[in-house]
């Protein structure tokens, strides 16, 4: 149950809401599939499957949003708005203005949404107050603020804030490979980018590929910069680390797998451990990468 991806936030306030108060919260905005006319639905659902929305191991908590959304391509709405103008065509004696395509197309969409397939996607959440970050298993920050969204219109205030450190990953990361030295704690693997800032924008990217120092400085002297860095942290967890501080590619390496497959449990037990063991790795990781990274924004820590 990893999360694959991080788009990491600080909390802002103590975490004071205990878990039948989230529970209730939640509870407003409780996931309903779509109706006839929706063309998307999102709600909370319970991440072990047994009606409770909250879920909590340790302090740590889990939250699962799911999103329903209708597949109804634009090509489609066209091909039978063309067809449906050229009837009216054809009745009325004069092609259809503006106004009455935009009246077609609004009649075709509704004619068709009910009989239009649909995918879900679900996006888990991970709250944990003791260390006080709040994470979001999403490639892209759009998918994390689908779930801010979400979280704004069920809890009365907000406690959480963007994460801010007092270097930036792509300054930090093109000095590592500059000085071919990871940060304690750390290692660099055999995977990155590095892309020039003009316009452009030359890459250069090494896929599973030994990173040799002397190209690497010669690709930065030249004026690219670190956007995407494989590491590995502790011998325990490998990542890829972009300048947006997404935290990418996250998999537990086999000292950890070996730790869960050492005892024997149900799936309700697997899945604690498997919570409270991820949750409690991921929260020293980032701990330790914000450290690496000159620590958080003192200006941002003190508002």
């Amino acid at each position: 149950m990893w999360f694959k991806n991080l788009q990491i936030y600080r909390l802002t306030a103590p975490w004071t809401l205990t878990s039948e108060q989230l529970e209730r919260d939640l509870t407003k905005q409780a996931f309903a599939p779509c109706s006839t006319g929706d063309m998307q639905s999102q709600g909370w659902v319970s991440p072990r499957g047994n009606g409770m929305l909250v879920h909590v191991v340790n302090r740590q908590i889990l939250l699962q949003l799911a999103t329903e959304k209708k597949l109804l391509p634009a090509s489609v709405i066209n091909q039978v708005s063309k067809a449906r103008a050229a009837e009216l065509e054809e009745q009325q004696g004069f092609k259809p203005g503006k106004k009455q395509m935009k009246e077609i197309k609004e009649q075709v969409t509704d004619e068709l949404l009910p009989r239009a397939f649909s995918i879900q996607r679900s996006t888990r959440v991970w709250i944990d107050p003791v260390n006080g970050w709040m994470v979001v298993d999403a490639a892209s920050a759009s998918k994390a603020d689908e779930v801010f969204k979400i979280l704004l219109k069920s809890l009365e205030t907000l406690p959480f804030g963007v994460l801010r450190t007092e270097r930036a990953p792509l300054s930090a990361m093109t000095d590592w490979l500059a000085a071919d030295e990871a940060p304690g704690g750390f290692t660099v693997d055999q995977d990155t980018e590095l892309r020039a800032t003009g316009e452009g924008k030359a890459t250069v990217r090494y896929v599973r590929h030994t990173i040799e120092a002397d190209d690497v400085r010669r690709h930065i002297a030249a004026g690219k910069q670190c956007t995407r860095l494989a590491m590995t942290w502790a011998d325990r967890v490998s990542f890829v680390l972009t300048e947006s501080m997404t935290v990418k590619r996250v998999a537990p390496l086999d000292v950890l797998k070996e730790k869960e497959d050492s005892v024997m449990q149900n799936e309700d037990e697997r899945f604690d451990t498997d919570f409270a063991l991820m949750s409690g790795e991921l929260g020293k990781m980032i701990g330790d990468l914000v450290e690496a990274l000159g620590g958080e924004e003192q200006q941002k820590k003190a508002a």
